[in-house]
Order: structure tokens, then sequence, then C-alpha cells
């Protein structure tokens, strides 16, 4: 017989109203997987999209639903099952991932839920001075700002380019990171300080002295002064932004910089920025328990921060995407499981 836990599920795409807290079945590790007890589940933009059915897409790339499903693929918890004794994994391990991303891109990953499966191969040890809020609200972000500027990590196709993306040398280098609040900017600022780089964080007002100790040289509040007319030979632009006005990055990186959009869906100046002689590479982030473990060294060193605004618990799920779909957003938001 079927065991029953409480999760949030979408029965149809729409708004926040539509994310339910109810009875789901618990899921069974399958070869290779292990089940999670959920302390916390972190909220990425993802899952905002995947709730308002990937609207933005072009038509070619819209979901076909599989209703009901679980939104949320960033998770922190205990290992309750393994179903290999090869895993790596133990029952009562703490651990955290990201789960399944971006193969359940369009059916969800499950974890908004007291219980979850993960492949062994996506999950790492939660870093252990901090704690399952923090370690919950890390994984997406973390790992876009890692494959983007320290390593890919694999050789999957790349939906957004048809060559792969290297990240570039950082040492010395003077970094500009857009969005530097957010969750993944405020960890981009971080991992580019770690690798030696100068950086110029564009921000509001409200994220200047978290960002100033989290070690940006420079900070611009963007609004009150427009950072492309005020800098000029950045060696790597950063956006998390988005939107379709990122080509104005593009006259204040020198030739031979780079521009790495985040969300490069809104950018089409490929030709400009090869007259400029600027390299343009982006990334679809890719679930890594090999990374999450090697990028744990810094968070318990204190290397890496994770700075989260705010908790919710699991059946406030509506709440907190009330509040993600408003934007400006200090590092992250989170959901607990009691």
């Amino acid at each position: 017989m079927s065991k029953v836990m409480k999760a949030v599920r979408l029965h149809a795409f729409g708004g926040p109203d539509e994310l339910h807290y109810e009875d789901a079945t618990m899921p069974v590790p399958v070869a290779g997987e292990v089940l999670v007890r959920v302390y916390a589940a972190g909220i990425n933009p993802p899952d905002l999209y995947l709730r308002e059915g990937y609207r933005t897409l072009p038509p070619e790339w819209q979901p076909s639903p599989q209703f009901p499903l679980i939104p949320g693929t960033d998770v922190s918890g205990v290992v309750m099952a393994v179903h290999d004794d090869d895993t790596g994994f133990r029952v009562g391990d703490e651990v955290y991932a990201m789960i399944r991303f971006p193969d359940n891109l369009f059916t969800g990953s499950g974890g908004y839920a007291e219980y979850v499966t993960v492949p062994a191969k996506q999950l790492a040890l939660k870093p252990r001075n901090i704690n399952h809020v923090q370690a919950a609200a890390a994984p997406m972000s973390l790992l876009t700002a890692w494959q983007f500027l320290v390593e890919t990590g694999h050789d999957a196709p790349n939906p957004f380019q048809s060559f792969p993306h290297v990240p570039v040398a950082l040492k010395g280098k003077t970094v500009l990171v857009n969005g530097a609040g957010g969750g993944v900017g405020h960890l981009a600022v971080q991992i580019a300080c770690w690798k030696g780089a100068h950086v110029i964080a564009v921000a509001s007002g409200r994220h200047e002295s978290l960002l100033r100790e989290l070690g940006a040289e420079t900070f611009m509040d963007y609004k009150k002064v427009a950072p492309e007319a005020h800098v000029k030979n950045i060696d790597l632009v950063i956006d998390t932004v988005g939107g379709n006005d990122m080509a104005r990055f593009l006259r204040v990186i020198r030739p031979g910089g780079a521009f790495y959009p985040v969300n490069p869906l809104g950018f089409t100046d490929y030709d400009e920025a090869a007259r400029l002689g600027v390299t343009v590479s982006s990334i679809q982030v890719r679930s890594s328990g090999k990374q999450l473990n090697d990028a744990a060294v810094l968070l318990e060193d204190g290397t890496l921060r994770i700075v989260v605004e705010n908790t919710w618990s699991l059946y406030e799920a509506a709440k907190a995407h009330e509040r993600a779909s408003r934007g400006s957003i200090q590092g992250k938001l989170v959901l607990t499981v009691a």
C-alpha cells in the first residue's frame, strides 16, 4: 500500500493560487536513487515559469503538462532510504541537491513536498556549518554561477548556442554583475571575487551594503545611474536580469571580452557583438552532485555565503510565489517543511 505525504501540487497552469497543499503519494526510490526527507525547498525562477506554463517560451518549446505535478528543484534534507548500497549515501546523511534539472523542466522535480527521490549523482552532503534553509537556497543559483564562471562540468548539447560554453579566466579581470543582489547575482559576485576578479555590482540601492560585504569593489545603483554610461573596458559582464535591452552592455566590454546572459532569450544582437569583438556565451544549468560537493568546501569555510531574504512554510507556497513574482529579492526565498 502506498504511503501518503503532504506536497504542493499544480492541477493547472496559472497564478500562485494554483499551488495546492494536499495529500500526495510518497515516491519510492528506484535504482540509483535515494529517498530524501525534505527539510527545506528553495524557490527559483523556473518554479514560477513552470507554474505559469512557460508562457514566454517559443511555441515549439511549450510544455505538454501531465497534471498533477509537484514543482521544486532545490532541496535540503536527510536521507531516509537508499535503493542501492553503492549510491555513496547512507540513511541519516544530511544532503542537498538540484533535482533532475533540466530533465524535468516541464514536469516538475518534486521538491515542494515532504519527501522526494533524488538521483544519487545529483546529490551532495550538506555543508556542515550551514542550516537546511541556507542549503536549500543554494543549488540552482550556485550551480548556475559555478557553471558560468568556474566549469561547465558536462558536455550536453547547449540549447542556446552551437558551441560549448568555456568560462574565461577571471584573475585580475574586471567583472560587472548585473542583478547582483539576486540569487545567481550574489553568488556570481562572490565566485568572481574568489577567482581574483575586481567586481562591479549593479543592483538597487538597498543591496549596496550586502554586496560590499560580499566583496564587490564598486557598487552602482541602476535606479540612479545607467551603468553602461559610466564604465568601460570591462572584461566580462554577467547579466542575471535578462530582457530585451541586454545589448546595452556590449558597449562597455573591451574587444576580446565576454558577455554572459543567464537568460539569453531576450538577446538578439549577436552580429553587433561579433563586430565589437565580444564573445556572447550562455549555458543551460544542469544538476551536478559533484559540483555541489566541490562548492561545499567554499560554503563551509565562509568563502561563499548564501543570503535568504525570507522563508514560508510549505503550505504557504502560494504566498511565497506571490512575493517571488514581485521580484527585487535579496538572495533567495525558501519553503520550510515541518
